[in-house]
């Protein structure tokens, strides 16, 4: 039995070897089968992440949703509480690069957005099986988040990150989907 340690180092090494075009292609790939989606069609307020390789590219997903007229709403985590909020960006201006050089809304710049709120959360991971448990970065954050969300969850990712079998946890939340560059896989 592969523990998550394991699998996120196992994952890591994987996503290290795709190329520059691999990583844009497939990105780019995966982004135009979620604009194809109901989920995505419906939603008026996306919660995402601002990528950084070897995460699935979604600054080009975040211009599309302003396009579309979509409300964009981005984590903000708070380590001391263990716990993140997210909040409405208009333009990538409004982000500073924070601790473990993630990319994070300016408090001063930026209004809260509430679960309630948020239509269609795309979540962050590492790994994913086809019944949609995933493993995340190692801090929680989503998965604390996910136990209060009752909007759409989905997750980006590359066929390389799909892996046949996880040791859920009893405080791990499934996505509802998880689309990558050769397909969509439904969860529930």
């Amino acid at each position: 039995m592969e523990n998550k340690k394991v699998i996120r180092g196992q994952m890591k090494d994987t996503l290290s070897k795709l190329s520059k075009d691999q990583y844009k292609d497939n990105s780019k790939r995966i982004a135009n089968q979620l604009y194809e989606d109901t989920a995505w069609k419906e939603a008026k307020t996306i919660g995402i992440t601002i990528s950084k390789p070897p995460e699935v590219a979604t600054q080009q997903i975040i211009k599309k949703a302003w396009e579309q007229g979509k409300k964009v709403a981005v984590p903000k985590c708070y380590p001391k509480e263990k716990k993140m909020v997210f909040r409405q960006i208009t333009e990538f201006s409004q982000l500073e690069s924070v601790f473990y050089g993630l990319i994070e809304p300016k408090e001063e710049q930026t209004a809260v957005v509430e679960p309630e709120q948020i239509d269609l959360m795309m979540v962050p991971g590492l790994a994913y099986t086809l019944d949609g448990y995933r493993v995340g970065f190692g801090g929680g954050y989503y998965d604390r988040y996910l136990k209060n969300f009752h909007g759409n969850t989905l997750s980006l990712a590359f066929d390389c990150q799909i892996i046949s079998y996880l040791d859920a946890e009893s405080h791990d939340i499934p996505v509802s989907k998880i689309i990558t560059n050769h397909g969509v896989y439904e969860t529930k």
